[in-house]
């Protein structure tokens, strides 16, 4: 894609800016975000040339500031096609409408969806404690069709857009979008519930652990903890991330043990994020 897109920019962008073209981009339903150059002209040019690539994108944003706040949002500056930030995403049979500006959906978790949904038991009771519009959470519901989520965010428009979700799919029996923070949610009404786990929050997973470890039944269970590790090219940013969480869970005397462990994406230079599947024994 990238040698694509830069081929048919190059008569269009000076060496120096080409060379500053990102390798990738998200596409959600029919927007595009890009992370594109400063000067305006650039940036206008790599839009329009991404919409004639891909005929379904409508709508093409730069992100101008990291996702970011309790609400997982980041600035958006159209750049080309129709200005509006609410879309339709389909992804393994389900689909998701979202609005990329007030809330948090990442394409790039689409592997992971399947992956976790795939490991799932039959009745088993699911903890989702950042759960967004429900992408973990509708994937999962539709792949294991007794299971029962517990679905939580404390943003209200992902919680809302969750709750559609949830009846677009058919999964509103199974499915319960709980708006708060997850911390006392499982604290008052969720402790020893889970068979299962997750945490698709990097900058929270660790402060967030000993509540993951509180929602499991007393006989254990599994964690997913997904995390964002800086390590250089003599250090393993998986490594990086089991240490970090063994010294959490020593200190809280609670025996684990490290199933799959994986580099999930690149995020920058030395920027990883991680997921780690943690069987919590007692």
């Amino acid at each position: 894609m990238r040698v694509r897109l830069k081929e048919k920019l190059a008569t269009s962008l000076t060496p120096d800016v080409l060379s500053r073209v990102y390798s990738s981009f998200d596409i959600v339903g029919d927007i595009a975000i890009i992370k594109a150059p400063d000067n305006p002209d650039s940036a206008t040019a790599i839009a329009k040339q991404i919409m004639e690539t891909h005929k379904k994108i409508r709508t093409v944003f730069s992100q101008t500031s990291p996702v970011e706040g309790n609400h997982r949002t980041r600035k958006l500056t159209l750049l080309a096609g129709q200005n509006t930030t609410l879309t339709k995403h389909k992804e393994a049979g389900c689909i998701f409408i979202v609005d990329v500006a007030k809330c948090y959906f990442s394409p790039r978790l689409s592997h992971e969806h399947l992956r976790v949904a795939q490991q799932i038991s039959t009745k088993e009771t699911v903890v989702n404690m950042f759960a967004g519009v429900g992408g973990f959470s509708v994937i999962i519901a539709k792949t294991s069709p007794q299971t029962r989520i517990y679905s939580i965010d404390i943003n209200p428009i992902a919680h809302q857009f969750m709750t559609q979700n949830t009846q677009i799919n058919g999964v509103e029996n199974r499915v319960y979008p709980l708006l708060g923070d997850a911390k006392e949610l499982v604290e008052t009404q969720l402790q020893n519930t889970a068979n299962r786990v997750l945490m698709p929050l990097p900058e929270k997973a660790l402060q967030y652990l000993p509540t993951a470890v509180l929602a499991l039944k007393k006989t254990g269970g599994w964690i997913h903890y997904y995390d964002f590790e800086h390590a250089t090219s003599h250090e393993n940013p998986v490594e990086k991330t089991q240490q970090k969480v063994t010294e959490k869970l020593g200190n809280l005397d609670i025996k684990h043990r490290f199933e799959c462990c994986r580099i999930v994406r690149h995020t920058g230079p030395n920027w990883y994020q991680t997921v780690l599947d943690i069987q919590i024994t007692s």
